[in-house]
């Protein structure tokens, strides 16, 4: 009987440990969700100021044709480059 009362004892604690566990798993995913949220925007105002940079650079400055189609190519290059790395992403 002793045999017996000692594993429900440790079945129990054991129970405890893994609803503790569960619900630690998802408070940290919960908290993961809100990073990924706060990051998303953050990259969105990034690419926002970004673009404003560019306008304001290109407003302010004589570019040449040969100048704008050797930019145009470096961000073909960096599109093709982030697209690539997407599709592994999504594979």
């Amino acid at each position: 009987m002793e045999a017996l009362d000692l594993l429900n004892s440790k079945l129990d604690m054991l129970l405890k440990k893994y609803a503790a566990l569960q619900a630690d798993n998802a408070r940290l995913r919960a908290t993961i969700e809100g990073q990924n949220k706060v990051i998303q925007k953050l990259n969105k105002k990034v690419t926002s100021l970004d673009n404003g940079m560019v306008s304001v650079h290109l407003g302010n400055t004589n570019i040449n044709e040969e100048e704008k189609e050797h930019m145009r190519r470096q961000l073909d290059g960096v599109i093709s480059e982030i697209d690539k790395i997407l599709n592994t992403l999504n594979d």
